[in-house]
């Protein structure tokens, strides 16, 4: 399945976000990625964030803070993004299996110094943002009625190369 990067973004202001706040352990006996899709986000405490609201069902990027992802290393949290058709998270760090978990499944998670990503967040303060993923340049323009802004990131060229291929499977089953 070919992956797109971007889309409307959904902002999640808060650092530490877990994988069991994206993922509830007690649904991880799910046999299918599919099964996991309407619990993305299900324990996820913020003020304002309805996880069965219209805002995540359209979001195509998540944009959050330090620490995504930590918590229990599970693959499921990123596959739930998958299911989701969320491939893009930008945050200023993340939990390290998580990050490579995302490569792994051929998403991109996407790092930006603390300043970048206050700037990214005021966008947002003047309605919907709208963020386009350059993969290849490696840039990140993000849209809103306040302007536009642009973010370059740094992946390295093995996690750029799983991403283009749609993950570690296909990356091997082309090369091996």
């Amino acid at each position: 399945m070919k992956k797109t990067f971007g889309g409307p973004a959904i902002f999640l202001d808060r650092s530490d976000i877990n994988t069991d706040e994206i993922i509830p352990a007690k649904y991880l006996t799910e046999v299918t990625k599919e099964a996991l899709q309407p619990y993305c986000l299900e324990d996820l405490k913020l003020e304002g964030f309805d996880p069965k609201g219209e805002a995540l069902k359209s979001a195509r990027v998540v944009v959050s803070r330090e620490n995504f992802g930590c918590g229990s290393s599970r693959e499921h949290a990123p596959w739930v993004f998958e299911v989701n058709e969320i491939h893009t998270i930008i945050a200023q760090s993340y939990a390290r299996i998580f990050r490579q978990n995302m490569f792994n499944c051929g998403m991109l998670a996407i790092e930006l110094p603390k300043a970048q990503l206050d700037r990214l967040f005021a966008l947002q303060q003047a309605g919907d943002v709208e963020v386009n993923v350059d993969v290849e340049g490696q840039k990140v323009v993000a849209r809103s009625g306040q302007g536009e802004e642009a973010f370059p990131f740094e992946i390295s060229p093995f996690d750029k190369a799983l991403v283009q291929a749609g993950g570690w499977v296909e990356f091997a089953d082309a090369r091996y």
